[in-house]
């Protein structure tokens, strides 16, 4: 099972959220930290509002936040809404050709199972786990300096 590049950007946006849950989030600050471009990310994050795991806030000091907290979006909530397919063989997909073992194969049994381990892995996961794993997460994707450049001078 290979996850797209969609999703893993998916779960980099939720996680520079979590990491920076004191105020909105900006596209351009999101795509510098992960080198990628803005356009990108746009295209990404539609399935995330969609969904109500990001929500976006318009206007001049607009931005994206997380649409629930951190701690109740799973791996799995990422991947459901990001991944178009789990067919791991032809025969999972409904207009696979025809098989006669399709009814009694035990590699299509075997294959769903390992799928719904896989599932099952995502879904113990959360946003919150995967930013609290790293506790400079922070400084590693240039939120604190970001932060330290908005402050008002003393």
């Amino acid at each position: 099972m290979r996850l797209t590049r969609q999703t893993n950007y998916a779960m980099r946006i939720l996680m520079y959220c979590a990491a920076n849950n004191d105020r909105l989030s900006r596209i351009p600050e999101i795509a510098a930290a992960y080198s990628v471009s803005e356009l990108f990310l746009f295209k990404i994050l539609q399935p995330l509002v969609e969904h109500g795991l990001v929500e976006t806030v318009r206007g001049r000091n607009g931005g994206v936040r997380l649409g629930r907290a951190a701690e109740s979006i799973s791996l799995f909530d990422v991947v459901r809404v990001t991944e178009e397919s789990f067919a791991m063989a032809e025969c999972f997909e409904n207009d696979a050709a025809e098989c006669p073992l399709v009814d009694s194969c035990a590699l299509n049994s075997a294959l769903r199972e390992a799928l719904n381990a896989f599932f099952a892995v995502l879904e113990r996961y959360t946003i919150a786990d995967l930013v609290a794993a790293r506790p400079n997460v922070r400084s590693l994707l240039g939120i604190d300096m970001l932060a330290e450049r908005r402050a008002p001078a003393a």
